[in-house]
């Protein structure tokens, strides 16, 4: 006679969500998104459920110091259109580095979220800052480890 076993799938309710913060410094913007991507959907617990919001809120510190390997600098570039003829623009990533560093990371993050309304709810629990401080020491966010 098989024994069935019962699947249990967890309950948006059921989860605790925990603080984690992650330094940047020198650590490679692929690897660095998809490790916080991997947090933020919730795949490093055990509790894991595909259609529930089962992650953790990630803080990233010192996004200005982001790694990013071979000459992505100067030949990767963020383009966006505004819809209207001739409203094509391009930027590399050396000035958005020097303008935006957090956009960088937002950006790399999202693109590796889905992309449907359990995504942008996990993608608001990432918190991005340029330098070191950040202003969510009350949560008392543990570090994330690489």
């Amino acid at each position: 006679m098989a024994t069935t076993t019962i699947t249990k799938s967890t309950a948006p309710g059921e989860i605790e969500k925990k603080w984690f913060v992650v330094d940047a410094t020198n650590i490679p913007l692929g690897r660095l998104a998809s490790r916080v991507a991997s947090v933020l959907r919730g795949k490093h617990t055990p509790a894991y459920t595909p259609h529930a919001d089962a992650g953790d809120y990630v803080v990233v510190i010192n996004a200005e110091k982001v790694a990013l390997t071979g000459g992505k600098l100067d030949t990767k570039s963020y383009n966006k259109h505004s819809g209207i003829p001739g409203g094509f623009k391009s930027e590399s990533y050396r000035l958005l580095m020097d303008r935006k560093p957090e956009f960088a990371i937002e950006k790399a993050v999202k693109g590796m979220l889905p992309k449907n309304p359990l995504g942008r709810a996990m993608h608001a629990k990432l918190k991005v800052y340029a330098g070191a401080t950040h202003p969510h020491a009350a949560q008392k966010p543990s570090a994330l480890s690489f």
